[in-house]
């Protein structure tokens, strides 16, 4: 091979190592100690399944992993309603430029203070005898508080969407402002109505922000366990809370063995979303 045909893979050599360093090595460790056993006080690197047929063969860990996948779901819907309706707006209906970057910039406000802090205000929101259930008590809709606002996977889910609607909002955001106003045109002068606009021009040219949208949606939901921890008021679990306890309790490979197979499932989720948009083709656009 020329200098010149190298130069490509010489550039990118350092970039390569740096991620096998951060992401590979990593990876690796995680799955060698997966298959090591424990007895909750020492390590021993031997090589055993028993930690995967675990997993495999409990019914803890079947609904720990659908309720991850409810979750995921859910929240993956809601945000992708929420952000394809508030994106949709900035850009078709806000027409000066200014104010769409003031009202996009709005959205950012909840993310000046901790996740923590934006968590726990639901709290005094939808408890019993928070602002809401006063709300409707005082208007006379319901005699009782409702109590499945708090501690439930309602609560969950409502946390969930709050955090991460933004990292949903933002790449469909940025498809959508790509639209050529002239195609919207056409479209009209063809006599094609705003529903017809909607699902055969605007839907299909920001499917790589809705794509890249719900990648991220899928990766901090599965890799979250605080909020279903503080939220569902220990009535609810994840894989990652368990994973947690798991840590607590020094059972190492236990927790590793859970966490690939959280990885894989991941990748199979991410693998589904890069199956129906190809994400680098239409960057590339």
């Amino acid at each position: 091979m020329t200098n010149r045909s190298l130069k490509p893979y010489l550039e990118a050599l350092p970039y390569a190592l740096l991620l096998v360093l951060i992401v590979g090595v990593p990876i690796a460790t995680l799955i060698t100690i997966s298959f090591w056993e424990t007895d909750g006080l020492l390590l021993y690197p031997a090589f055993s399944f028993e930690n995967y047929r675990e997993l495999f063969t409990s019914s803890l860990t079947l609904t720990l992993y659908l309720d991850t996948i409810k979750f995921t779901l859910l929240t993956l819907f809601f945000s992708m309603i929420i952000g394809f309706t508030c994106s949709y707006f900035l850009v078709f209906f806000v027409k000066s430029l200014k104010v769409q970057i003031a009202l996009f910039l709005l959205c950012t406000v909840p993310f000046w203070t901790s996740a923590t802090i934006r968590m726990i205000s639901w709290v005094p929101f939808l408890g019993k005898e928070g602002v809401f259930n006063s709300a409707v008590q005082g208007i006379g809709l319901t005699d009782t508080p409702l109590e499945f606002l708090l501690f439930s996977d309602f609560a969950v889910v409502l946390t969930y969407v709050h955090l991460f609607t933004l990292f949903m909002i933002v790449p469909i955001f940025n498809s959508m402002s790509k639209i050529s106003p002239s195609v919207i045109e056409a479209a009209r002068d063809a006599g094609a109505n705003d529903f017809d606009i909607l699902i055969n021009i605007i839907i299909p040219l920001t499917k790589t922000g809705i794509a890249l949208g719900s990648i991220f949606i899928v990766a901090l939901v599965m890799g979250d366990f605080f909020v279903v921890r503080i939220m569902s008021g220990g009535q609810s679990a994840s894989v990652v809370s368990a994973m947690k306890n798991e840590i607590d309790q020094l059972y190492y490979p236990q927790a590793a063995a859970a966490a690939v197979l959280l990885i894989a499932m991941v990748l199979i989720f991410v693998s589904l979303i890069l199956r129906v948009v190809d994400i680098r083709t239409e960057l590339a656009r």
